[in-house]
This record gives structure tokens, sequence and C-alpha cells, in this order.
């Protein structure tokens, strides 16, 4: 028996998923047949895929996000680069006290 060494939410993952993903299930099989070095690669492999893909998704709902703020004119707007460091360093001073 192979023992893998996998995440919890990458194997509950994986077993959700390989009902109908073909190529999960296709790389359940081919597990058993690869070395523990080998296998112990595919799993950091999967967890850098799995933070990857976390990071990617908290990326798109930030920017969905701030684009619903500046459609509803929540976002503060500058004309020049001047004009927004000016806001930084008053809003620097207004906060050091």
């Amino acid at each position: 028996m192979i023992y893998l060494n996998m995440s919890e939410t990458i194997t509950d993952t994986a077993t959700e998923t390989a009902v109908t993903n073909p190529d999960v299930e296709h790389i359940m099989e081919i597990l058993p047949a690869l070395s523990p070095e080998r296998i112990k690669e595919a799993s950091s492999f999967i967890d850098y895929l799995a933070d990857r893909e976390r990071r990617h998704k908290i990326f798109v709902e930030e920017t969905l996000a701030a684009e619903q703020r500046i459609q509803r004119g929540e976002c503060l707007t500058f004309n020049t680069a001047e004009e927004l460091m000016d806001a930084i360093v008053s809003f620097k001073d207004d906060n050091d006290d």
C-alpha cells in the first residue's frame, strides 16, 4: 500500500473532482507506479498549483470589488502624481499625532 503525503485540501479536491474529471482520475491511477520520492515531488507541485489558484481567486475577487467601488464613485481620483503625493503626505501628517 502506498501512502500519499498530500494535504487534506488537495486530497479532498482530487477525490471530489476525480468523479467528474478524467484527468484527475488518470493522475490517481498513475500515482501508485511512482516512487515515494516522485510522489513527494508531485505532492509539492500540486500544493504549489493549489496555492497559485487560491492567490489568483483572491486577486480576481479584489479586482472585481475595486471595479465596483469605482463604478459607485467610492474611490479617490487625482489629476496628477503630485496631487496623489500631497494626499499621501497629508494623510501621514494627520496620523502621526
